[in-house]
């Protein structure tokens, strides 16, 4: 069978393709959080799919998402994106106190991360 097209088929968007951005903060050695790890589309699935499988704390935030897709790998945060990352390290901060049987100090952030902690 042939079939034939008035125009070359269209390439999937990049827009709509998943991403995915990996973060470390070590607080005493980084003055900010870093991206370690960045990929799209089949790339970003495997990141999501072994971040769950370790127990790593996932956020979707499409937001914030485009704007760390910008950075370099081993480069810091740009301040722009302090305000949301405080608040997710945050969550995930008090969620790991709770897990190891500390008092959990009141969420008023209203961050909700998807997925366990680690």
């Amino acid at each position: 069978m042939v079939r034939r097209f008035n125009r070359p088929p269209e390439k999937p968007s990049r827009e709509g393709a998943k991403r995915a951005v990996a973060l470390e903060y070590a607080r005493e050695q980084d003055p900010a959080p870093r991206v370690t790890a960045k990929g799209e589309g089949l790339l970003a699935l495997r990141m999501i799919e072994i971040a769950h499988a370790n127990g790593v704390e996932v956020r979707e935030d499409r937001d914030l998402i485009r704007l760390l897709a910008t950075v370099d790998v081993d480069s810091p945060i740009p301040v722009e994106a302090f305000q949301a990352v405080a608040e997710i390290l945050s969550y995930i901060y008090r969620r790991q106190g709770a897990l190891a049987g500390k008092p959990q100090a009141a969420d008023t952030s209203g961050a909700k991360p998807q997925g366990n902690a680690k």
